[in-house]
């Protein structure tokens, strides 16, 4: 139970982009107490417990249920994913649109090349 709770508390805490230092000195607790929580090595996240879901915003239920989180920080990795493949997809329609243009550019300069001869 301690690994589960300390793994949701690192992707939590990274989610919220905190660090291990502003966490500790939120609870009132030394940071490597707060890394110990992290790793799983510690049981004192239970006297934090109110803490901890206050900082989160998210209930008591779902600090200690096994899903939810874990499955959140999948579908942002998913959503992630999509935009920047879609970023890509629209970035080689750009390029496609660019390579058209200049090979358009070139026939025009080869034409004025031609015309002056």
């Amino acid at each position: 139970m301690n690994k589960i709770i300390g793994n949701k508390l690192k992707i939590l805490r990274q989610s919220k982009n905190l660090s291990q230092e502003q966490l500790a000195d939120f609870l009132h607790i030394s940071l490597s107490a707060y890394a110990r929580m992290e790793r799983g090595e510690s049981t004192s996240w239970a006297s934090h417990f109110n803490r901890i879901c206050e900082v989160f915003e998210i209930t008591p239920e779902e600090l200690v249920k096994n899903e939810g989180v874990l499955n959140e920080k999948e579908d942002f990795v998913n959503i992630e994913y999509e935009t920047q493949s879609a970023l890509l997809n629209a970035y080689r329609k750009i390029l496609e649109k660019y390579e058209g243009q200049i090979i358009v550019l070139k026939a025009i300069i080869e034409d004025l090349k031609r015309s002056k001869e």
